[in-house]
């Protein structure tokens, strides 16, 4: 990775710490490295003792290379999160990596608790957020540029260009949550009744069924 690459990467990273100010409460301590296995959760994660904190917590490096495409919606996000990296827990920040095939999408969703901030690294995409007022903010962008989605709008990205693109995506919290537009309504547990998709979106009953199939997990 060239140095202005690591740069731009490191200006995302700040920023999505000052950020923070207005997200993920700020931390009381020096580190509070997360140990999940505790059961405690409060609003976070419980601590491990100070005394068994190695660098390892700190640590992550899934992040560096494309990971494999398979699924339908050609994209693959890749987090580095408190639950890749337990030190970052109280620290307000996150990153993670999408790579997108040609063609490929990162569905319309939402991130409850954070600001996502993305600068391209290969490749040119079609990124958008709706407002509350249904107003779509849309942009192309490409390599070493950025885009910013704000908190809980309902946003996406999709790879037009006929070569592979990818985005280092900052968030200002360290867990900023997922939740895809079409999956949680198609796919929720229980599931929405149909008479309820098919009034929203206006359609018949029995399309919202055939949806629903759609979103069914795969049988191995």
């Amino acid at each position: 990775m060239s140095t202005t690459k690591v740069v731009l990467i490191f200006v995302i990273l700040t920023g999505a710490i000052f950020f923070a100010l207005a997200s993920d409460p700020e931390p009381l301590q020096d580190l509070c490295v997360a140990l999940p296995n505790s059961g405690v959760r409060v609003n976070g994660f419980a601590c491990k003792a100070e005394s068994n904190v190695t660098e390892s917590d700190f640590f992550f490096s899934g992040i560096g290379k494309p990971g494999v495409i398979n699924n339908t919606v050609g994209s693959l996000v890749t987090t580095a999160n408190v639950d890749k990296i337990p030190g970052l827990n109280t620290l307000g920040v996150s990153l993670a990596r999408i790579d997108y095939k040609p063609g490929g999408i990162n569905p319309p969703h939402t991130h409850p608790r954070a600001t996502e901030v993305v600068f391209v690294l290969e490749g040119e995409l079609d990124v958008a957020f709706i407002t509350t007022s249904n107003k779509l903010i849309s942009k192309k962008i490409k390599k070493g540029e950025v885009f910013v989605f704000p908190i809980g709008l309902v946003h996406y990205q999709k790879n037009n260009g006929d070569t592979l693109a990818s985005v280092i995506a900052a968030f200002n919290s360290q867990l900023p949550g997922a939740l895809s537009v079409a999956s949680a309504l198609f796919s929720s547990k229980p599931a929405v009744p149909d008479e309820v998709l098919a009034n929203t979106f206006q359609m018949d009953a029995t399309v919202a069924e055939t949806i629903k199939t759609k979103f069914a997990p795969k049988k191995g």
